[in-house]
Order: structure tokens, then C-alpha cells, then sequence
């Protein structure tokens, strides 16, 4: 069954105390089974249907697939500034995170073990961003709590996360749902779309060509810094 826990400090302190030297899944894993004890019996069920409607809405499988062109976009970073894709991809490949934001402790874990990795794919010529709906001051308060050292971009109303196929509305019982974990959206993102991305990370050469997509509707389910990694060394 799937769980949750409220974000905040419980979950960052839970988080906290999950080893950085195992595979990525099984750092969200041990959150869950750790988190599991804090999470009542009918919010664990209204995860389970929120993924459930997820799955069912087919949104996973429209998004971008390999081998296809990746859009290009130019995105503002933590501070503002704004960064190209195609002016990135003529340092070498690209490796985009879309992630749903701060409040989301699976997208931590996930963040920090790219963070883990970031000298292996830096060594591979690549450049790693991570993307989310978040305005640029909550971008900010990622990058600095986690202490990351890669870009992260705010892509406000999911314009990009549109464009790659990930974007989706909350329906009602969603938004009851992310307002009850502390996830107020419109705060977060800056409109009241309540609208986020499915989590998806992609490897996109400089031709712009993808050549790894991973998306899955069920967001305790990330790809592994590993297989980038290897997928990195193949285009080598």
C-alpha cells in the first residue's frame, strides 16, 4: 500500500537519517516504510487513489520518449537568470530533472542523490538541471537547503513540463489531498492552477535527441543516478 507523511520538518528529519550510499529507490523505499507509522489509514488511501487516477489518466505515457527531439526552452534559474537549453547542450549532453517541488520528500531523496552523483556525470561532459512549477524564491530554498550545485529552473504554469508531456491538473480530491500534506500549491507555484509535472528525468544529447526517458505516474518511483550514468557512457 502506498503511504505519505506530511512535509516539513518530520519529514526532513526522517529523510535525514536515510543512508546516501544505497541505490536511490531504496532510499524512498525506507522513507516509506519509516513514515508509514505517521500516516492515518484513510490519508494512506487517498494517496493510493490519487496514483491510481494518475495511472489511469495516461499522462506517463504521452510524455517525450526517446529517441524523439526534446522542446527547447529557456527557463529562469534560482536568482533569475535565464538558461537555454540548446545554449546548455553546446557544453555536451543534458540531464533534466522535472521534479514537483520543495514540499515533496521523495523529490528530496531524489535531489540529493543526483546532487551524490553530480561529479560522475560532470566527468561525463554532461550538465544536470532540475526543473519544477515552483516560483524562483522556492527554487531558491531548494537549492540552498539541499545545498545543490546544479541549476534549478522554475518553470512557472508548466509551460515546459507541457511541452514534454508531464503537465497535469489536480482534481478536486487532489487538491484536498496536497492541501492536507502542507503542499499549497498556489503559494508554492504562484497560480492556482494546481497543476504539477510527473516526475520525469531525461538524457538529451546535443543533437537534442532523447536518449533516456524515464516518467512514471506513481511518484514514489525514480530513476536511479546509475543508469544515467551507464546511458552516459554508451553515447561516449
Amino acid at each position: 500500500m502506498a503511504t505519505n507523511i506530511p512535509s516539513g520538518s518530520l519529514a526532513s528529519i526522517v529523510a535525514s537519517t536515510i543512508p546516501t550510499d544505497i541505490p536511490l529507490q531504496e532510499q524512498i523505499d525506507t522513507f516509506v516504510a519509516r513514515g508509514a507509522k505517521y500516516v492515518p489509514e484513510e490519508m494512506a488511501r487517498q494517496v493510493d487513489s490519487h496514483i491510481e487516477h494518475l495511472a489511469a489518466s495516461g499522462v506517463a505515457e504521452s510524455a517525450l520518449k526517446e529517441d524523439e527531439q526534446a522542446p527547447d526552452f529557456t527557463l529562469p534559474d534560482a536568482l533569475g537568470q535565464a538558461m537555454t537549453l540548446s545554449q546548455l547542450l553546446t557544453q555536451g549532453p543534458v540531464v533534466i530533472i522535472f521534479y514537483r517541488g520543495e514540499w515533496c520528500p521523495y523529490c528530496n531523496l531524489e535531489l540529493r542523490a543526483y546532487q551524490k552523483a553530480l561529479p560522475q556525470l560532470q566527468e561525463l561532459g554532461a550538465t544536470l538541471v532540475a526543473i519544477s512549477p515552483q516560483t524562483p524564491d522556492h527554487s531558491l530554498s531548494t537549492q540552498e537547503k539541499h545545498e545543490l550545485a546544479f541549476v534549478v529552473l522554475s518553470d512557472r504554469g508548466n509551460r515546459v513540463a507541457r511541452a514534454y508531456g508531464l503537465a497535469f491538473a489536480l482534481d478536486e480530491a487532489g487538491k484536498a489531498l496536497h492541501a492536507q500534506i502542507g503542499a499549497d500549491l498556489p503559494v508554492y507555484n504562484g497560480d492556482n492552477s494546481w497543476e504539477l509535472p510527473v516526475p520525469g528525468t531525461f538524457l538529451i544529447d546535443q543533437s537534442r535527441t532523447v536518449r533516456l526517458a524515464s516518467v512514471d505516474s506513481n511518484f514514489f518511483h525514480r530513476l536511479d543516478p546509475s543508469a544515467v550514468i551507464a546511458r552516459l557512457k554508451e553515447l561516449k
